[in-house]
């Protein structure tokens, strides 16, 4: 039947823009959110920050074959782009190993949460308005930061500002790929590349004990659950159900994903989510033209991931050649979309504007308070003022009218 015909080992031509689409959402999730782990791993040595990269690969690789070859649907998976961003200001003060164990706390309560179930419930008695606020927050730095080019390599960094908004314009699924392409190509005639080319090499991942501390678990492990959820789970859950995918259910791709984040977080894995910009890619009519057949964009997909993941090191080092001005212009634009969307929906004006705007102040200002970073400040700030004005507004509600 040509139905089967992709199980002969030769994929017919209708599946190939399905193949395709898997291969560029990979492509896309390691040419913008893979500059995110450079920054935030800065003090790593290159063999932990390989690992890392590895084990993200890796991960994403397997559940998204595993998931999408059991529902027959384009499950993409990736690792968390706010989650590697909320880690920059932390790792460079946090020990790798403590970093490790909280990784497996913030991934043991998600696997809680698919588990039982409790997802939709949970999301209810987090204000949205906040924990938006909390993750414009941790993204912003990244938007000062490509501002703060700007002086140093304007001609660079403007060209790639006017790229990214052209691209984005007609097609936001690939703005980035194209931003690192002129941005490379205007750097190698700029003669900013320093090194010569790297050997290829097949990575060997790093095992760290996790340590486990208090500190760390309110720092590092709820933010980065909130975040996940939040910014990842929920978004990539929409974009599935937009496409017309009411399966696999959420409890399971949280579970399995949760779960595999626990089991590769001693490799440095600080996450594995379902994707949701990648993920449109790969469940539209441009991966093809029938969606009971988009399933195999998720598995081309993770079959990239999987080569790439292996030649983790050699990854590194191609990285390592890019300019710092272009990776921080870089990694500006790839969080520019969400970045946005997330400080819309924090001042959104439905009353809750005062507790998302201290949230993300705090947020954003980088503080620690009794070693407690400034992402967990910034949520328990505004869930407290959002609490406070809950109670105020309900006894006005209860006191009789003169």
């Amino acid at each position: 039947m040509p139905a089967d015909k992709a199980d002969s080992g030769v994929a017919p031509a209708s599946d190939l823009p399905a193949v395709m689409a898997g291969l560029i959402a990979t492509l896309i999730s390691y040419a913008g959110p893979l500059v995110i782990i450079f920054q935030a791993s800065e003090g790593l040595s290159s063999a932990l920050v390989a690992s890392w990269i590895w084990a993200i690969s890796i991960g994403s690789g397997v559940l998204g074959i595993l998931l999408s070859l059991r529902s027959r649907v384009p499950v993409v998976i990736a690792w968390s782009a706010p989650g590697s961003a909320l880690l920059i200001p932390i790792l460079g003060v946090t020990d790798f190993a403590v970093a490790v164990g909280a990784y497996i706390v913030a991934n043991a309560l998600i696997l809680a949460i698919g588990l039982t179930g409790m997802f939709d419930r949970v999301l209810r008695y987090l204000p949205g308005s906040v924990t938006a606020a909390m993750l414009a927050g941790i993204l912003f730095r990244f938007v000062l930061d490509l501002a703060g080019t700007l002086p140093q390599e304007p001609l660079l960094v403007l060209s790639m500002i006017a790229v990214f908004v052209a691209v984005r314009a007609r097609d936001p699924r690939y703005a980035v790929v194209a931003v690192l392409f002129v941005g490379c190509i205007l750097a190698a005639f700029g003669g900013m590349f320093e090194g010569s080319m790297p050997s290829i090499e097949l990575v060997a991942p790093v095992l760290t004990v996790p340590e486990f501390e208090l500190q760390a678990v309110a720092s590092i492990s709820i933010p980065l659950a909130v975040v996940a959820l939040t910014g990842q789970f929920l978004p990539g859950f929409a974009v599935l159900e937009a496409a017309g995918y009411r399966e696999p259910a959420p409890r399971s791709i949280l579970s399995w994903c949760a779960a595999g984040s626990i089991a590769l977080a001693p490799f440095g894995c600080h996450g594995l989510n379902l994707a949701a910009l990648t993920a449109a890619i790969c469940t539209g009519p441009e991966a093809h033209a029938d969606p009971s057949r988009r399933w195999i964009a998720g598995v081309s997909g993770g079959v990239a991931y999987l080569l790439l993941g292996s030649f983790a090191g050699t990854v590194v080092a191609l990285f390592a050649l890019l300019p710092p001005a272009l990776v921080a212009a870089l990694a500006g634009l790839a969080l520019f979309p969400i970045t946005a969307a997330s400080l819309a929906n924090a001042l959104r004006p439905d009353g809750s504007q005062d507790a998302a705007l201290l949230t993300f102040g705090i947020s954003v200002s980088g503080i620690t308070v009794f070693g407690l970073g400034s992402a967990f400040l910034g949520l328990a700030a505004g869930i407290a003022v959002h609490g406070l004005r809950t109670v105020v507004l309900g006894l006005g509600r209860s006191l009789p009218a003169k």
